[in-house]
């Protein structure tokens, strides 16, 4: 599913990401953990296309995606991939069922299909009752289902999530920690998780460590 070689990315004269090769199998979950400043965003941010490297490939399903223009990166990853942050980005005046249909609206999805397939998926969630709420009505728990769901909305083959749970109580940390492996379980979803918690990592199918620019 992922296959990343050779990424190098510098910002200025610091050289953040120092030769990383990695391959991840369909439906894996992999965790990747390291002291902050280790460069495990700035390689999320790579693998999920939204930087690209001063040197290296990454091929996803195939595709050398940094091969490909902005517009064309951009609409790969629109249709492959998901985010997961640890602050949610939802947007406060829209509300819930409005904040997951977007990436449909911007996949050029009809607003009928993509408030159906929205309902089904916050259904999934547990939230259909809260459709209509929005962000500032809901608990950190239900912000961040919010954020999932609007990661699956165009049914991508990978979802990246950068601390899932790093702004959630214990409680519903592992509420979300349990949901990523449901999700991974019925959609065969691939995902790659930066974190610190260790019990995600530890449930995780691998688990990779990032030191001073290089995973091991």
């Amino acid at each position: 599913m992922i296959k990343a070689t050779d990424i190098y990315k510098s910002y200025g004269s610091v050289r953040v990401l120092k030769g990383v090769n990695l391959h991840i199998q369909k439906g894996e979950i992999v965790s990747i953990i390291g002291k902050s400043g280790a460069g495990k965003s700035t390689l999320l941010h790579i693998l999920g296309t939204l930087d690209r490297p001063d040197e290296g490939e990454l091929e996803i399903k195939g595709e050398s995606v940094f091969q490909l223009s902005d517009k064309s990166i951009a609409a790969f990853r629109n249709k492959n991939i998901g985010f997961i942050f640890q602050f949610h980005h939802l947007l406060p005046e829209f509300t819930a069922l409005e904040n997951v249909c977007i990436p449909a609206y911007i996949n050029k999805v009809s607003v009928a299909d993509a408030e159906l397939k929205a309902k089904k998926i916050l259904d999934y969630l547990g939230l259909s009752h809260r459709l209509q709420h929005k962000p500032a009505q809901l608990s950190g728990g239900e912000q961040q289902r919010v954020a999932v769901a609007r990661a699956l909305i165009n049914s991508p083959a990978i979802i990246f999530a950068d601390e899932p749970s790093g702004n959630l109580d214990s409680v519903s940390s592992t509420e979300l920690h349990q949901l990523l492996f449901q999700l991974r379980d019925d959609f065969k979803q691939t995902f790659v998780i930066v974190t610190h918690n260790d019990e995600l990592a530890g449930m995780s199918d691998r688990c990779l460590e990032m030191k001073d620019g290089i995973l091991y």
